[in-house]
């Protein structure tokens, strides 16, 4: 029997249309589970999307339309989307879908008679654009929500709880003493800031909004986010439901993939309702950064997406696929930019990868008419080169196995890199000007087109659409290419015959490229923002009342060095910042944490309120407040000095 393998993706919010910064995830579980089939594994990949929640509720009263004829039309163009870049999903899973409807009442059900779910009330200060309450400790230095710091009312809800604190230690040793969580790394900031301070019971119910799955035995209630969206990596097996059979076949997952900003769910709230359920957990939760464009991460608001049918259209989905996967290391951001795309290409695929198969291809066709002749002379250099084609096999392997994909492209671009070196050293066309010399050629042009068939075979799960074009040019059969054969040299016919084909990768013209997509970028911006509501426009501000000058002259504003920064352990929002303000050093906490990490700000100069009457938030000292601005997506910016000014001016 196969050896089994289960592969998610995390389920996508519909709201807007998809763009380059939703692929990251589904490219890269699409190419795990391409290479796991390519072992011989038994493989299920998952993916979906979450369709309940007040925003989508929201969203499609805008436009006029049921939430479900607004989910409909968006998830359409993820499916598109999913087709267009390759993505070989076995299952799509929707939370609209009746079978997973009915395994979440179910599965909320159970929670509820174990007695981890009970009745309570959620209330505090509540924030309507955040749709978030907050105790009166959490609110920022001005009352309002840490968050978008925008007013906040008191507000009530009847609302179902799910108790974490049972859980609390089976989760820290998860996190601590396994290899559950990749990158490692993330396991202390997860501890120390959610579970010594203590897990607080989640909300798992809602009343003030009605597009959701329904609590069976309580009407007025719908399943919140937490049980309904988690909970579809079981229900899309057929855990609590007839539409599907094969739970006990693939359970536990083997790899959930997910980006930073969902860590905890899949880390701490996760592994709580599946030891509630009495179910085993899954083996790994993969962790990624963002795909951040010129700093920031992508967003529609923002204008910064990128489409990626444009980008296809323009370079072959394989080098998109390959250029975010090559850039990504698992646990941290990458930058996205025009340059670095394009240069990437240039370097890698088309100098590099293209360039080795059509010259070697080139070579063949030239010398020999295409097909090689059988009768070689090797030397000791040939060994080197294989020793590398086939440590790269070895190592792509190990690195695979531990989601380390961009580890496991430059173990293969080592060897690509070895392959051209490799023609240098050997000069094909220096032995072909002398007839004694042909063995020789061949056996270096025979060596050159195994290790091509041995590399884009590994290639293949990551470019799927051109490593076929590969092997019809060097002449391997869909056999040559088999997982099996990629750990050995001398599989190639001896008498193989190559075929020239067409550029795999053509050179980019950087400069006129660049140009070329920052015009496309720029009308995606103007199209963005034309498509904002007067609000998110900025058109819709209400002023404060108006102030004389000498109010504003008690307003002392200075330069500060952000010298140190720690999350505060009582806060999920905010920030302690050390300061060095020119006047011997202060302490400030600012509700930014949503937005930025620590080490974000470390180093980076910022305008500080300096004689802000003191406070205390969440039990920290707060000596000042510093300048931050809202953004159009809700967020918010710190507003960062030049360098060059020093700490202590005075800001006027």
């Amino acid at each position: 029997m196969p050896e089994k393998f289960y592969i998610t993706t995390p389920i996508y919010y519909p709201s807007g249309n998809p763009h380059i910064g939703h692929c990251y995830t589904t490219v890269a579980c699409d190419s795990i589970a391409r290479f796991k089939r390519m072992q011989g594994c038994d493989v299920m990949f998952l993916t979906g999307t979450d369709e309940h929640g007040l925003k989508i509720e929201q969203k499609a009263a805008e436009k006029g339309v049921t939430p479900k004829e607004f989910v409909d039309e968006v998830v359409e163009k993820f499916k598109s989307l999913w087709k267009y870049m390759n993505i070989s999903y076995d299952r799509y899973i929707r939370t609209t879908d009746d079978y997973h409807v009915e395994a979440v009442q179910r599965i909320f059900k159970a929670l509820y008679d174990k007695g981890y779910i009970y009745k309570g009330e959620y209330s505090g200060k509540y924030c309507t654009p955040c749709e978030s309450f907050w105790t009166d400790s959490q609110l920022d230095e001005n009352g309002c929500c840490p968050e978008c710091h925008r007013p906040v009312a008191f507000a009530r809800e009847e609302a179902y709880f799910f108790k974490m604190s049972p859980f609390a230690d089976r989760i820290e040793k998860l996190l601590t003493e396994t290899d559950y969580l990749r990158p490692k790394t993330r396991a202390a900031e997860l501890v120390n800031n959610f579970i010594k301070p203590g897990l607080e019971d989640l909300c798992v119910s809602r009343t003030t909004f009605k597009w959701g799955v329904p609590v069976s035995f309580d009407e007025g209630h719908v399943v919140y986010v937490w049980i309904d969206a988690l909970s579809n990596y079981i229900t899309a097996l057929g855990y609590e439901n007839d539409a599907h059979d094969d739970f006990a076949k693939y359970w536990p997952a083997d790899v959930h993939m997910v980006a930073k900003d969902i860590m905890r769910f899949h880390a701490i709230i996760w592994p709580a309702i599946l030891m509630a359920l009495d179910l085993p957990l899954p083996k790994h939760l993969a962790v990624h950064g963002w795909i951040t464009f010129n700093g920031e991460k992508m967003s529609k608001s923002l204008g910064n997406v990128v489409d990626p049918f444009v980008l296809g259209e323009r370079y072959g989905c394989d080098a998109i696929r390959y250029h975010i996967l090559r850039e990504m290391a698992l646990g941290a951001d990458s930058s996205f930019s025009n340059e670095i795309m394009i240069n990437r290409i240039n370097s890698d695929l088309a100098n590099g990868f293209g360039n080795l198969v059509s010259r070697t291809v080139a070579m063949a066709d030239k010398y020999f008419g295409g097909t090689l002749p059988t009768e070689r002379e090797t030397a000791d250099i040939d060994d080197d080169f294989r020793a590398v084609v086939l440590g790269a096999f070895a190592n792509v392997e190990q690195a695979m196995n531990e989601t380390k994909i961009k580890q496991a492209l430059e173990e293969i671009f080592k060897a690509v890199d070895r392959a051209n070196k490799y023609i240098d050293e050997t000069e094909p066309w220096k032995l072909g000007k002398d007839e004694t010399k042909k063995p020789r050629l061949a056996a270096v042009l025979y060596n050159l087109l195994d290790g091509i068939r041995i590399v884009s075979a590994l290639l293949s799960p990551f470019m799927p659409e051109t490593m076929p074009k590969v092997w019809e040019q060097i002449g391997a059969s869909e056999t040559d290419v088999e997982y099996a054969k990629l750990s050995e040299f001398g599989v190639l016919p001896a008498d193989v015959t190559v075929h020239k084909g067409e550029i795999l990768f053509p050179r980019i013209d950087v400069e006129k490229e660049i140009e070329e997509l920052n015009s496309i970028i720029q009308k995606n911006m103007e199209s963005a923002k034309a498509n904002l509501s007067a609000e998110e426009k900025g058109e819709v501000i209400e002023l404060a009342p108006e102030i004389t000058i000498d109010d504003f002259a008690k307003v002392e504003i200075r330069v500060a060095k952000v010298t140190a920064c720690e999350k505060v352990k009582k806060s999920k929002k905010l920030l302690c910042l050390q300061l060095d303000d020119g006047m011997g050093g202060r302490q400030v906490v600012s509700g930014i944490a949503q937005y930025y990490a620590p080490e974000d700000l470390i180093g980076r100069k910022v305008q500080l309120i300096a004689n802000l009457k003191p406070c205390k938030l969440c039990g920290v000292d707060s000596f000042g407040m510093i300048c931050a601005a809202d953004t159009s997506d809700g967020g918010c910016k710190v507003i960062f000095v030049d360098d060059s000014i020093p700490v202590g001016a005075k800001i006027r």
